[in-house]
């Protein structure tokens, strides 16, 4: 039998009204977005349920948002008898990983991840920093480029590894802007701008990992009884102090999905299902390997029917 692995959207996947209905029918995930609110100190689930969208996608808002919804479905899938051999998330997705996988609590990641927000928020002026998706281009001689031009004095450098032919940059504006028209030069498809609020996973961020440490050190971290797969290394990590290192590394360092994916595939993960809003990992995954078993569970409809598939096959 393959195993499992529970995979969770980062930031961007948020939309008004995600785990609504949810909350209207279970007294569990009422439980949990009330200890959001209460965790943190105002409405988030009023925010999350009726907007507005250019409120609820400010990265402080975002972060716990996310977190908060695909939390809720987790719980749901596991009444149902459904467990993960392995976890992962893509940037934020981590936490929502972290805490799937009891190495940390939902309310000490709540607010982790509402901190997290503002610090990267605050890290770089806004408008001096930005990212970019590069389609059609290998990693390798993108990273050259992302080299040439930081060495010019314009830092940027590889930030998401999602999939064959798409990585994102990140960085100052000006380095992002001249290693997107380098790397067109070179050959790549496309280079498209991102609506972000800052230069995440470059450089620019280690004042925010600094301030997160801070944050983190207050909260408790235990042995995860579920093996997380790390942005940062694309391994399995589970100790304590291992966990806290690489979530502040993984504030200034590439997210190596892709590789994520594959060393999940290398240890026997034959089926994901992504747990949260929209379906942005599911792409990516079939994208890396076009025979995984994708589910995505969004919401009650798609959470039922995953259950239901899963049956069928004796999970």
């Amino acid at each position: 039998m393959g195993k499992i692995a529970f995979v969770f959207p980062g930031q961007g996947s948020q939309t008004v009204g995600m785990g609504k209905d949810l909350f209207e029918k279970s007294q569990e995930a009422k439980d949990v977005f009330q200890r959001a609110d209460e965790k943190l100190g105002y409405p988030l689930s009023q925010l999350i349920f009726t907007g507005p969208q250019e409120e609820l996608t400010l990265t402080t808002n975002a972060q716990p948002a996310l977190l908060t919804v695909s939390y809720v479905l987790f719980q749901a899938l596991t009444e149902a008898g459904i467990k993960p051999d392995y976890t992962a998330g893509h940037s934020l997705g981590e936490y929502s990983a972290l805490v799937a996988s009891g190495a940390i609590s939902f309310k000490d990641a709540v607010y982790t991840v509402r901190k997290r927000g503002e610090f990267m928020e605050e890290a770089v002026p806004n408008g001096q920093g930005t990212m970019a998706a590069i389609l059609g281009m290998e990693r390798q001689p993108l990273h050259d480029i992302a080299e040439e031009v930081t060495a010019g004095g314009n830092p940027v450098q590889l930030a998401n590894i999602n999939c064959p032919g798409q990585i994102v940059i990140s960085g100052s504006a000006e380095g992002v802007k001249k290693a997107s028209e380098l790397a067109k030069e070179k050959g790549a498809k496309r280079a498209i701008p991102l609506d972000v609020s800052g230069p995440f996973h470059s450089s620019l961020m280690k004042p925010a990992a600094a301030r997160l440490k801070e944050v983190l050190d207050n909260v408790s971290v235990v042995e995860a009884s579920v093996p997380v797969i790390s942005n940062v290394i694309a391994m399995p990590i589970q100790k304590p102090e291992e966990i806290k290192e690489k979530l502040l590394e993984q504030l200034y360092s590439p997210v190596l999905w892709e590789d994520s994916v594959r060393k999940m595939l290398s240890l026997g993960v034959d089926m994901f299902i992504e747990v949260g809003s929209g379906k942005v990992l599911s792409g990516l995954i079939k994208k890396i390997d076009r025979s995984a078993k994708v589910f995505s569970v969004s919401d009650e409809e798609s959470l039922l029917k995953t259950v239901e598939a899963l049956r069928g096959t004796n999970v």
